[in-house]
């Protein structure tokens, strides 16, 4: 009987938790209709629209109800501030499940490509700033109160020679990528599979060159250890059955 009862109330503790105004308008407003109905983004707390013009794709063998989470409390922080926002005026790219934390702000400017690979994350009160194209493969973790940017916001010169830098260089990040918290993920940045970055780090260039299986860290970030790897194999049932939803 305390089985069945807990059961009832966890279902209806969940039901409470979806924003189901939200959830239904972006779903209709965004997906043709065989789409839509089944509800494919599910939308948590408090959330501000500040624009979805831009185009939303899934691109997943399979559609299913709530595969996408945003506002997602699957971590020790629970609390919300009730500041998520998103702003979608590019592209921006599902390639299955993915989940996205409270208090998130997501923007993907115009002309941009942003793309979340399978099982992909963002932890609480991440930021994310796509003015060109910004790739997150699958399975990578972006921990809490981190930002990824491929923007620099404002045109930077060569004193000396004049020379004009920049101002967007595009993010790609591999597989089986694990970021800790409060790292800022900043314009240029490639890193190989199965690479862990180290809480506080900043990390802002080509990493791939310094091969699989590595542990950087740091401000700028630089090797620390190699032959280092979240054991992922070892989580992703128990992940799997923690944040997918249905």
């Amino acid at each position: 009987m305390r089985r069945i009862f807990n059961k009832i109330r966890s279902v209806l503790k969940f039901y409470l938790a979806v924003n189901w105004i939200k959830t239904i308008y972006f779903n209709f407003k965004k997906f043709p209709f065989h789409i839509a109905k089944k509800l494919p983004i599910f939308f948590y707390g408090s959330v501000k629209f500040s624009n979805i013009s831009g185009e939303i794709i899934i691109d997943a063998p399979e559609i299913k109800k709530g595969m996408i989470g945003f506002g997602q409390k699957f971590e020790m922080l629970t609390r919300s501030k009730r500041i998520a926002e998103i702003s979608i005026l590019g592209k921006l790219v599902f390639k299955g499940n993915a989940h996205i934390g409270i208090d998130c702000f997501l923007h993907v400017g115009e002309n941009a490509y942003c793309e979340f690979g399978y099982m992909s994350c963002l932890g609480s009160n991440v930021k994310l700033i796509c003015k060109e194209k910004v790739i997150l493969s699958n399975w990578v973790g972006i921990g809490y109160e981190s930002q990824l940017t491929d923007s620099n916001f404002h045109p930077m010169m060569n004193t000396e020679t004049g020379e004009q830098y920049p101002m967007t260089s595009p993010i790609f990040l591999a597989s089986h990528n694990a970021f800790s918290n409060r790292i800022s993920i900043m314009p240029g940045t490639k890193t190989p599979e199965n690479c862990v970055v180290a809480s506080n780090s900043v990390v802002n260039k080509d990493y791939t060159d310094l091969g699989n299986n590595i542990l950087i860290g740091g401000v700028p970030a630089k090797l620390i250890k190699r032959n280092y790897n979240r054991d992922w194999e070892s989580e992703k049932e128990m992940l799997k059955k923690f944040k997918i939803i249905w």
